[in-house]
């Protein structure tokens, strides 16, 4: 996760202009609001998807008193379409270019000549990534009626100099079976509902300019799961919601325009189904699991963690 941040924060350099700056106007801060919706978005949606994942690994819930702690890495697929984005779509008439497509922030390094109210300046490229990684810790603990709550969290953390990032987010999951009398503990597997709820905040400084993401992703779950030895295999259906706010300070400057007042832009909510599959090797103590959700941007799981009843 530092590379690939340390990463952005190259891209964000190339945001720092030269030469005379043109402010934008009133009436197109939104329009401009847009523009960058449409170049950050991709890594919005796909840091959405990545903390919906990585929530279970089992049906089973804990029994009461019962523990885990879980390290995960969420590896986020890039789908070839998140690489550009539609400039005059984006642009709405008052950010032109000569080009059809621009680069998002996971499209190519190449810049994109634009033009506004008479001024030239430069979109920047992105970098060439197949997919991102988001790695977390999380714990979970067995309360009554087959209920277990679980908590990621990562304290406010440095990333190199300019990069602040912190992590919080709280699940939880229900068996189902238990509320069907007299059938359901005769059906062998487990199957529960299961949803999640978290935060990720990003805060970079870039060329004295300050820029904060709020990303925060909620999934709800019907997951079955089924022990054989030491192996459980487990599927899940359900529904993935995601939304990011990105700031600025006032005066954020994009390659020669400027925004003179503060910029907040809510990206659209991302929202879609997700299926997984996955397996899990109990160890004694030691789970080791691997898993793939099938979505808009496909994330492959890995996982290792220690667990008690």
């Amino acid at each position: 996760m530092k590379k690939n941040l340390l990463t952005i924060l190259a891209i964000f350099s190339g945001l720092s202009s030269f030469g005379q700056i043109q402010n934008i106007l009133a009436d197109d801060i939104a329009q401009g609001g847009k523009l960058i919706e449409a170049y950050f978005s991709p890594m919005a949606e796909s840091f959405g998807t990545g903390l919906n994942s990585g929530w279970y690994n089992t049906a089973r819930p804990h029994s009461l008193g019962g523990f885990d702690l879980t390290f995960t890495i969420n590896t986020v697929i890039i789908p070839n379409s998140a690489e550009t984005f539609n400039i005059e779509d984006a642009g709405g008439g008052t950010f032109n270019s000569t080009k059809d497509k621009a680069s998002t922030i996971f499209g190519s390094s190449d810049v994109t000549a634009m033009t506004y109210n008479n001024t030239d300046f430069d979109m920047p490229g992105g970098f060439k990534t197949p997919a991102i990684p988001l790695p977390m810790i999380q714990a979970g603990i067995g309360l009554i009626k087959n209920t277990a709550i679980d908590i990621r969290y990562m304290p406010m953390l440095n990333v190199g100099d300019n990069i602040n990032v912190n992590l919080f987010g709280v699940g939880v999951k229900h068996d189902l079976l238990q509320w069907i009398p007299g059938i359901g503990n005769a059906i062998p597997m487990s199957l529960s509902f299961q949803g999640g709820y978290t935060s990720l905040n990003t805060e970079l400084k870039i060329a004295g300019q300050k820029v904060s993401l709020q990303t925060k992703a909620t999934t709800v779950n019907l997951v079955a799961s089924k022990k054989i030895l030491m192996i459980t295999g487990y599927i899940g259906l359900g529904y993935n919601s995601a939304s990011t706010t990105f700031m600025t300070d006032a005066n954020f400057d994009l390659g020669g325009i400027q925004f003179e007042e503060k910029l907040e832009v809510d990206f659209i909510s991302n929202k879609n189904l997700r299926k997984n599959i996955g397996l899990r090797l109990n160890l004694t103590l030691v789970t080791i699991q691997a898993d793939y959700t099938f979505a808009d941007y496909p994330t492959a799981t890995l996982g290792v963690g220690v667990s008690l009843r």
